[in-house]
């Protein structure tokens, strides 16, 4: 050890004694050929011998290292006023960043936020939701089934929470629920089999379109900074009745552009009166009780915030994109 010139040098001594192969190793291995009568010692002296070596090789190491600072500081270019390295900083991620702002805008509303299982009950995800095993809505959904029955899923939407909602929860109540979202299909810059949804309910007596309309708005004011125009085309959900996309006038033109296709309107989310028969799923008697429910794509929001033009990124692990949300 005493004899080693680098780090490199030091390394080879040690795989020597203390290497699988090595002196020491062979030591230890051999151990269980000593007579019984001897083991104990033996093991004995072999441990203190590789105790005794690794602390010699840890104090001759610092002397490398010793000599190492001590030949930078002793340099002419050495500057002890410098700062030192800063470490480098982590950030949230684009979603979680949209995510804890629409939490924020909704609680302020009085929304509670809630959260479900993301390996879900066929029941839970289809069946309750008006969507029976022979539905032609279940075409729609690519469904990443668990097991062979098709009873167990990872949820294609956020919407399964709504029926624990209605199960649980006393009306009236206003509740949001972001999460993740899995669909069996093949990804391209528009498509991945996970994304990020955001579920919103709204269960109470009296409750209409235009509390649905009025709440829609508010939400835009709060995260664009300006009011917008929004409007309703008729859409189909087994789960709502009537059913409606929800439209937004573009914030980035007046005239038309890339986000908006030239349009001058973004596709923002379905939305719906909540269908009669999933208050009777939840428990609810839709005679007395009526609601609105809503389904904000949040990878489509984010993708709209930060001119994001690959959903892929989203999900991917490049830290060349995720340093730029820093």
């Amino acid at each position: 050890m005493a004899a080693a010139g680098d780090l490199s040098d030091l390394a080879r001594v040690e795989r020597e004694f203390l290497g699988k192969e090595g002196a020491v190793g062979k030591l230890l291995a051999g151990i269980r050929d000593v007579p019984p009568a001897e083991r104990k010692a033996f093991g004995e002296g072999a441990n203190v011998l590789k105790r005794e070596l690794e602390s010699a090789l840890a104090a001759r190491r610092e002397a490398f290292e010793a000599a190492r600072l001590a030949a930078e500081r002793a340099a002419d270019d050495f500057d002890p006023t410098l700062p030192a390295p800063r470490p480098v900083r982590g950030s949230l991620h684009p979603v979680t960043q949209v995510v804890r702002e629409l939490e924020a805008i909704f609680s302020s509303m009085g929304y509670a936020i809630l959260d479900g299982p993301e390996v879900e009950l066929d029941y839970y995800n289809f069946e309750a939701l008006n969507i029976p095993k022979d539905h032609p809505a279940r075409e729609m959904h690519d469904t990443f089934w668990c097991d062979r029955d098709q009873k167990l899923l990872m949820r294609t939407h956020t919407s399964p929470v709504q029926i624990r909602a209605l199960e649980r929860m006393k009306p009236p109540f206003r509740a949001i629920v972001p999460g993740r979202c899995f669909r069996n299909e093949t990804t391209d810059a528009s498509h991945e089999h996970t994304f990020h949804q955001m579920e919103g309910l709204v269960v109470g007596e009296g409750i209409t379109v235009g509390h649905l309309i009025g709440t829609m708005k508010t939400f835009l004011r709060e995260v664009f900074k300006k009011e917008l125009d929004v409007r309703l085309r008729p859409g189909y959900f087994p789960f709502v009745e009537p059913g409606f996309e929800l439209d937004v006038r573009c914030p980035f033109c007046t005239s038309g552009c890339s986000v908006c296709k030239r349009s001058t309107w973004i596709e923002l989310c379905p939305c719906g009166m909540v269908h009669p028969k999933v208050l009777r799923y939840g428990g609810l008697d839709p005679e007395r009780y009526t609601g609105f429910a809503f389904g904000l794509g949040l990878s489509r929001l984010v993708m709209l915030r930060y001119g994001i033009d690959d959903i892929r990124h989203l999900m991917g692990a490049d830290l060349r994109f995720l340093e730029q949300f820093g």
